[in-house]
């Protein structure tokens, strides 16, 4: 098969929203100038995707394809459920 070895891992961003982790290249808070300013840029080019459900902001993804997501759980939840997923893929190998 082509791409076995290619396993797609998950992670949940809140509210059933879910990103492929190998994607994600950061995810930081939304209170700097200079995030808010990538949260603008990427919401005029129309790669912004707010997965907040009308919710407060609390984390900003972004991925290697250059969108930008937001989501309203902490980064430090975001980051802690990706170690989770990373520690129990190792678990399985």
């Amino acid at each position: 098969m082509a791409g076995e070895g290619m396993e797609i891992k998950l992670v949940n961003i809140g509210f059933g929203n879910i990103v492929a982790a190998n994607r994600i290249v950061a995810i930081v808070s939304p209170e700097s100038a200079p995030i808010k300013r990538i949260i603008q840029e990427a919401r005029e080019k129309g790669v912004l995707v707010d997965a907040t459900y009308g919710r407060r902001t609390r984390a900003v993804i972004i991925v290697d394809s250059g969108h930008i997501i937001l989501s309203a759980v902490q980064p430090e939840t975001v980051a802690n459920r990706l170690s989770a997923k990373e520690a129990s893929g190792a678990d399985e190998e």
